[in-house]
């Protein structure tokens, strides 16, 4: 059966697409996962990929043409298979023109009435499958990159009232975990995705409508309308079924630690003033007791809390000589992690400059600045706020390659690498050369913090242009990153060292700090870098002078 492929929506604000290029033709053997072609959105030229399996039956929009969203971008089919009705209608349903493909002319001719009965009947059939104030929910994309998405809880049930603004789940992306709220209002009439499972982008995430209704139809016929959906799902829950075995206890152990703070579902109530006290602080909700109302956690609740001391994780116990191990499924973000830098890693051709800076004015800079009343500032922050100042000087640094361009940016924006217990993300310091150090150094408190309870928005992880990643407070002396494309560089920075070191022809005490800058050598060539870590030196060797 014929698949209609529409134009997608590549990015949270896309409205409409181009095609930059086809990578396949009418004719073509399309496999599941193949590159059809290359779509240019309104933040990126993207790659767009099947997910059906077939021919290139007919390609709607031709190289260079433009068009809406959801709008007939080609078909895929058997070989050979009749389309016409497809091609004429647009948004004839599939099984339509197949059903009239098997008439002979002579029938068609023949019967003109029986044809217009099967028309009403079908226009019956489809208000028939959506009742009266029925919506129906698709699993929404949360992120530019986002294919598809898990359930991580669902705050609502079926049967609950929804108001339009309510949070009806919690969304598990490759970025973040994200609140999910309606803009519709009524009942939820039927969850589709339990917790822990994943479905790709568009597909039914769950019912709302009035009380009552009967949607079993509605559900049915959702899963009829996209067979191969079913195929790609089904080894998806089949297998996980397996690994979900070994997750679920996962899940539940955390929800188990603070069962006085939530509900059965997993659910945390805290108040609004105890949760910004917490994402200032970088403390996980989950690890805190709550002593309100129905375990509610309140604000002496966070200024009161003290982490659990641990020697450090525990391993299972295994009997000597006995082999052991445990499959845990790739969350989201892993999957996107590894996506992300195996592209990265074999596309761009990486180089490394390594430099060792002399730490004493830095050290005493910053106890100084310090000392000010309500101000406190990091290490790590003087080293954002000089590589923003030496970027303005070297724009090719702060660079992106495309395949016939390089855009030199006259902005700054520096992602900062944070650590989660998932993975990494790279939260961005917007015009981080226009901002102060206490500046930089509240902002990166506050995306850090949301960060790690899982809190950050997609626009709070976009548009870096230039990435800086710091080892230094696990002990770290040096080692390399790979680029965050579509950065053109990433600078690696190690701890601050005491060891002896000569000055003045004298061997002496004093503090170092190792620096590598990984490069993309499409746009940066070593010269370039080289002359970057020299302004970035005399920053931080004398970081006074950032304040002039």
């Amino acid at each position: 059966m014929a698949e209609i492929i529409n134009m997608p929506r590549l990015s949270d604000t896309m409205e409409e697409g181009t095609v930059a290029t086809w990578l396949k033709k009418v004719g073509d053997k399309i496999s599941e996962g193949d590159i059809l072609a290359e779509i240019e959105t309104d933040k990126a030229t993207m790659e767009f990929e099947s997910f059906h399996e077939g021919t290139l039956l007919y390609i709607g929009i031709q190289e260079g043409e433009t068009t809406k969203v959801d709008e007939l971008l080609a078909i895929i089919g058997e070989e050979g298979e009749d389309i016409s009705g497809l091609t004429n209608g647009g948004k004839t349903s599939t099984e339509a023109p197949t059903s009239k493909s098997k008439e002979t002319p002579e029938e068609k001719a023949a019967t003109p009435e029986k044809e217009e009965d099967a028309t009403s009947k079908e226009e019956e059939t489809v208000s028939a499958e959506l009742p009266e104030g029925v919506i129906v929910v698709s699993m929404p994309r949360l992120s530019d990159t986002m294919e598809e998405g898990t359930v991580a809880t669902w705050l609502k049930k079926v049967g609950d009232k929804v108001s339009e603004g309510d949070i009806l789940a919690e969304i598990e992306t490759d970025k973040a975990t994200m609140e999910f709220e309606s803009f519709q209002s009524g009942t939820l009439l039927h969850i589709g995705l339990q917790e822990g499972e994943s479905a790709k982008v568009d597909s039914l995430l769950a019912i709302i409508g009035p009380e009552g209704t009967d949607v079993s139809g509605v559900v049915a016929n959702a899963s009829k309308s996209v067979p191969t959906t079913k195929k790609q799902e089904a080894p998806k829950q089949e297998a996980p079924k397996a690994e979900t075995k070994v997750e679920a206890p996962k899940v539940e152990a955390k929800a188990t630690k603070p069962a006085t703070n939530g509900s059965a579902s997993g659910r945390l109530f805290v108040s609004p003033l105890a949760k910004k006290i917490a994402e200032e602080k970088g403390i996980n909700l989950s690890q805190v007791n709550g002593s309100g109302e129905n375990g509610r956690i309140v604000k002496t609740d966070i200024e009161n809390f003290v982490p659990a001391s641990s020697g450090g994780p525990v391993g299972k116990f295994v009997p000597a000589g006995q082999e052991d191990f445990e499959d845990v499924s790739n969350s989201q973000m892993r999957k996107a992690i590894a996506k992300a830098l195996t592209n990265s890693k074999f596309s761009a051709p990486h180089y490394y400059l390594s430099v060792e800076f002399d730490m004493e004015n830095a050290i005493a800079f910053r106890t100084q600045f310090n000392t000010v009343p309500d101000t406190k500032i990091s290490y790590n922050d003087i080293v954002v706020k000089a590589c923003a100042l030496a970027l303005k000087q070297h724009p090719q640094v702060n660079s992106q390659w495309f395949a016939d361009k390089m855009r030199l940016n006259n902005h700054v924006h520096i992602g900062v690498a944070v650590a989660v217990p998932d993975g990494l993300v790279v939260p961005v310091v917007k015009f981080a050369n226009e901002q102060s150090l206490q500046q930089i150094g509240s902002a990166v408190r506050d995306l850090a913090g949301k960060a790690k309870n899982k809190k950050l928005t997609p626009a709070e992880m976009e548009g870096s242009t230039f990435t800086v990643s710091n080892l230094g407070m696990f002990g770290i002396d040096t080692f390399t990153s790979i680029i965050n494309q579509p950065n053109s560089a990433i600078l690696s920075v190690g701890n601050i060292v005491e060891k002896p070191v000569v000055k003045n022809g004298q061997i002496v005490v004093g503090n170092t700090m190792k620096l590598s800058l990984a490069c993309d050598h499409r746009t940066v060539d070593g010269a370039t870098g080289a002359q970057f870590l020299q302004t970035l030196k005399g920053y931080i060797e004398n970081p006074v002078t950032m304040l002039v």
